[in-house]
């Protein structure tokens, strides 16, 4: 790929040894040098109120900016209680706001869920989706990503098991082919 991406990554869990981290930092170390990921920092983020739309929000202006500015976000994300994370839903929120100024319009958008639980946090990556189709986000449909028993991915130094491996390389393939697609 000839062109340069930046890609805007939200990880879901604000948790320091979150399993979700361990997979996105896996999958950016497999991005090729064209492309540029920056973390969005959600653990800051007052929750949305929207009294704050008139007003200044040093941390919301910071998200909104590093959202607008990319060509695509990554969204690796838990389960909690069978939805999305409120941090992660609180950033869909910010970013969404104020009224007729989403930085989500357009935007690619791939989300990835992983789970200790059976169900590999499909709930939350699709509760994702239906909040980025709403909001008139490009969602990658395919790969889709939920990886249950998660804990089983990742050897005893957590680091990313091979199969495993094999597996996130093929969406790290697709993804920056839908996030440089200029005709998507």
């Amino acid at each position: 790929m000839s062109i340069s991406l930046n890609i805007a990554l939200i990880i879901g869990s604000l948790r320091k040894a979150s399993i979700n981290r361990k997979f996105a930092e896996y999958i950016v170390s497999q991005m090729p040098e064209c492309v540029t990921i920056k973390e969005v920092y959600i653990a800051d983020l007052p929750l949305y109120n929207q009294d704050y739309d008139d007003k200044t929000i040093d941390s919301y202006e910071r998200v909104r900016q590093q959202l607008k500015y990319a060509d695509a976000v990554l969204i690796v994300t838990p389960e909690h209680n069978r939805t999305m994370p409120a941090a992660l839903k609180n950033v869909v929120d910010i970013g969404s706001r104020p009224y007729k100024e989403s930085v989500w319009t357009h935007k690619k958008v791939a989300v990835v869920t992983a789970s200790p639980g059976s169900f590999g946090g499909i709930n939350s990556g699709l509760d994702v989706r239906k909040s980025m189709q709403m909001l008139s986000a490009q969602m990658m449909i395919d790969p889709e990503i939920h990886l249950s028993r998660a804990t089983d991915s990742l050897n005893d130094d957590g680091s990313v098991s091979p199969r495993t491996q094999k597996f996130l390389q093929r969406f790290v393939t697709d993804f920056v082919d839908f996030a440089g697609n200029t005709s998507a």
